[in-house]
């Protein structure tokens, strides 16, 4: 066989077996963790502001009360939250369109925010852009929330932005869980007390 004819038949070799190939390797897997709060390492991928930082457990005190002589003027108080470091470069989320967090709460209404890279604001804000939505579930029981990324509404500084905005996916920077005296969805707790959020994992999910 000459030696033409020996690289046509590897060339032809070479495309009947990307023709055959099982379609599953193409496709990203139906589900895939971002967090697992399971170990320190992973908790050092979150900066916690909160009176408690231990194994998953996000808690505290929200109060409305200003150190005396404060020379701040606050409109919006009681607020407290947890965010993830920033990412080495971006998590593609592209081939899913659902966050699941497993979580046990306290009767409160928590917020989960993506951040993406910033396009929607200025060049000049350096501020990520954030999309926010409720998380909510019964008091005292472990429980999976889904929410579809589609119900991540665009916010800037606590307010959703009246505009028709969609999230890229495929350029995510961090996330964050937080919570404030005020807000949430009706019969949740709500006002100053005590909080606490247990979270097993956070994925995302592609269900369509």
């Amino acid at each position: 066989m000459s030696r033409f004819r020996s690289l046509w038949q590897a060339s032809l070799n070479a495309t009947k077996k990307a023709l055959t190939w099982n379609v599953e390797n193409w496709i990203p897997p139906s589900e895939r963790y971002i967090f697992n709060f399971n170990s320190k390492e992973e908790l050092k991928k979150w900066h916690l502001y909160s009176d408690s930082e231990y194994g998953g457990i996000f808690s505290g005190n929200l109060s409305l009360d200003l150190i005396e002589g404060s020379k701040w003027k606050m409109r919006r108080g009681g607020f407290c939250g947890m965010r993830s470091k920033k990412f080495d470069g971006f998590i593609d989320l592209e081939s899913y369109d659902t966050i699941a967090l497993k979580v046990k709460g306290d009767g409160r209404c928590y917020i989960s925010t993506i951040y993406t890279e910033n396009w929607v604001n200025s060049p000049a804000q350096q501020e990520d852009n954030s999309w926010q939505a409720f998380v909510c579930v019964p008091k005292d029981n472990w429980y999976i929330t889904k929410i579809p990324l589609a119900h991540y509404l665009p916010t800037w500084r606590g307010n959703v932005i009246d505009a028709e905005i969609e999230m890229n996916p495929s350029r995510i920077v961090g996330m964050s869980l937080s919570v404030n005296s005020g807000g949430g969805v009706p019969g949740a707790t709500t006002g100053p007390g005590d909080f606490k959020l247990e979270i097993d994992w956070i994925k995302a999910l592609r269900t369509q």
